[in-house]
């Protein structure tokens, strides 16, 4: 019987482990935290969007901006059904949103963290508390590591799932590149990736709080001034800039990122188009002539945008709606239908949902998720150079790769 050491109780850790111990193999999951799958736990605003329904290996592929092709692989053994069939098995409905996300019926995320540790569990894995800090290692192969303590776990297989360095909180903190370094590999500088985003103009705090739905937005990178990123759907301001799905799946594409080199033009009425908006403007404008111009736009915005658009129109607020000249009407179409933000940056990697960068996949086997450096030594999850956009293709990363390294590993 195979002994399996997984360090890291999160998504992918937990698959590996109740993978290889399905396949008979005696399994040790070293999990630093007191609880496991933390990280799980706040994905999908505490929902847990745990995948995406796709049913085409190539689409799934195509989600992965950085090394897609390394994951067929793991994909092709591990689909999203194989994951939805795994938490429904352990008792967990589940429904499937808007842009074939899935999340459990219940909402609550800690459900789908259960089904992870039931799945383990039931299957024969035991989960000890500690933290891995060295590799054991023997004429080119891995026997086991060393724990913060000084202990010795000694093992046939380690497979190395500590996910990245985004949400240190959660327990990831970069302790899977230690070990990876031990065994020879490069590390890709890790960056983050599905991160909000700082931007130059002030309003932005201004808005903070302020959700908008149902927006669109187009990235252009002002190098060449080409079209980047599109997305429909929801958005926030913060006190530094801008946040929310579309922005974080929106970061993925600004690479290489520099000050000033991305605007994000926001659409707020992505339904009309320019002559439409300007003739329900006019309508509105006739409805309430004899009011003051801020007090005009209700019924267009939110109330907390309306000042701020106001100031960007360039009309005084006092200035009367039957005083509004056709110019003026004009530059509020404009605005209403392209609204620019400038991006000076991402928010720190500790702030990222995912990290991108990680161990490079070049020096991993994608048919086995097997170090071609060092023998025995197994990887899987955030750990590895690859990240997804946002809709449940991350935490599929993470559970094929488990699988396939568990399968591997037994």
């Amino acid at each position: 019987m195979a002994k399996v050491l997984v360090v890291g109780g999160g998504a992918a850790g937990l698959l590996a482990a109740g993978t290889a111990a399905q396949r008979g193999s005696e399994v040790l999951i070293l999990e630093r935290n007191e609880r496991p799958a933390r990280k799980v736990m706040i994905t999908g605003k505490g929902r847990c969007n745990l995948t995406n329904h796709c049913t085409l290996i190539n689409e799934l592929v195509s989600q992965v901006p950085t090394n897609g092709r390394f994951l067929h692989g793991a994909f092709s053994r591990f689909m999203p059904q194989d994951v939805m069939e795994l938490v429904e098995a352990e008792g967990v409905a589940l429904k499937i949103e808007r842009g074939n996300r899935v999340f459990p019926v219940s909402d609550k995320a800690v459900d789908v963290v259960d089904a992870l540790v039931r799945f383990a569990a039931e299957n024969g894995a035991v989960i000890r508390q500690g933290r891995a800090t060295e590799l054991l290692l023997e004429g080119g192969a891995v026997r086991g590591v060393r724990t913060e303590d000084g202990t010795e776990l000694f093992a046939d297989r380690v497979i190395v799932a500590t996910g990245g360095v985004s949400y240190p909180l959660t327990g990831s903190t970069g302790d899977g590149y230690l070990l990876a370094r031990q065994a020879g590999h490069t590390i890709v500088e890790p960056k983050p990736s599905l991160v909000p985003l700082v931007c130059h103009e002030g309003f932005c705090s201004d808005l903070q709080g302020l959700s908008l739905r149902n927006v669109a937005i187009t990235v252009r990178d002002t190098t060449n001034y080409k079209e980047i990123y599109t997305d429909f759907g929801e958005m926030l301001f913060t006190h530094f800039g801008v946040s929310g799905p579309m922005i974080l799946s929106a970061s993925t594409h600004m690479r290489p990122m520099e000050k000033g080199r991305y605007e994000i033009h926001i659409d707020l009425k992505p339904a009309l188009s320019h002559e439409q908006l300007d003739a329900r403007v006019q309508r509105e404008f006739l409805a309430a002539s004899n009011k003051n111009f801020i007090n005009a736009l209700d019924s267009l915005l939110p109330k907390k945008l309306v000042p701020v658009v106001v100031r960007l129109c360039g009309v005084k607020p006092s200035h009367k709606v039957n005083q509004v000249t056709r110019e003026m009407r004009g530059r509020l179409v404009n605005l209403l239908k392209d609204l620019k933000v400038t991006v000076n940056g991402f928010r720190p990697i500790e702030e990222a949902i995912v990290t991108s960068g990680g161990v490079n996949v070049k020096e991993v086997d994608p048919k086995t998720m097997q170090s071609r450096l060092c023998s025995g030594l197994y990887f899987a999850g955030e750990v590895l150079d690859v990240d997804a956009y946002t809709g449940g293709f991350n935490l599929q990363i993470a559970f094929s790769t488990g699988h396939l390294a568990g399968e591997s590993a037994s």
